[in-house]
């Protein structure tokens, strides 16, 4: 059995919650100490300063979004595992889990969240994960053991597959309507940088032009926010 095994079984496990927004920490955190097994021990709004924590406190399950104030969530999770690969990492996101599930477990998460998901789904993803296991929605489980049994292209593939971790990253802000050098900051990197990783976006989306781009990563930004609303009980 394991320490967090343990925990859950007779004390309390401990969670670290990684959001940018506070208002989302405070409402996970009443759910989380409300439960008999587990209490919040670390809370933080960026990749670095959840680094720095995680060096001094011990927790034994940690909540990470994607999308940060400072830095990737993604290199958050990648980050963490390399420190501390026994430290479980379920990730709770807004984004799509169809273009970020499969990712974040390369990352080396345990699990994927989408945050319009009841509470009841979110704890029960919390005791799969500390039990070892990997938790998928039902859809997506299904995607991943698809692929194993066919060699067909699966009905819902996107085209944003072909798109490293980083280019989703820049495309996604591009929809919110970010410059190359707004980009750039955001992410701690060049602008030079940020014009390749555009470039390279256009070639694998097929698309030819700045503006093309702009338009398409607004229309899915706009058509993830729809279907994550209807999505909400």
């Amino acid at each position: 059995m394991t320490l967090a095994q343990d925990r859950i079984n007779g004390g309390k496990t401990i969670v670290g919650l990684v959001d940018d927004h506070p208002i989302v920490r405070q409402g996970l955190a009443q759910l989380i100490n409300a439960q008999p097994h587990f209490t919040v021990g670390l809370e933080a709004s960026a990749a670095p300063e959840a680094l720095a924590l995680l060096s001094d406190r011990r927790v034994d399950l940690l909540l990470v979004d994607l999308s940060l104030r400072e830095g990737s969530g993604i290199d958050l999770v990648r980050d963490v595992s390399a420190r501390w690969p026994a430290l479980p990492i379920l990730v709770l996101s807004m984004h799509e889990e169809q273009l970020y599930a499969e990712r974040v477990l390369r990352a080396g998460a345990r699990g994927y969240v989408m945050k319009h998901e009841a509470p009841d789904v979110v704890l029960g993803a919390m005791r799969q994960v500390l039990t070892g296991q990997v938790y998928l929605s039902a859809t997506m489980s299904g995607r991943l053991l698809n692929r194993f049994v066919t060699t067909k292209p699966e009905p819902g593939a996107s085209l944003l597959d072909r798109l490293s971790d980083r280019e989703l990253e820049v495309f996604q802000l591009i929809g919110r309507g970010m410059s190359t050098r707004a980009i750039a900051d955001a992410l701690f990197l060049s602008v030079k940088t940020i014009e390749t990783h555009r470039e390279h976006i256009k070639r694998k989306l097929g698309l030819t032009s700045a503006p093309e781009l702009l338009r398409y990563a607004i229309e899915h930004g706009l058509n993830a926010e729809r279907a994550a609303q209807r999505a909400t009980p």
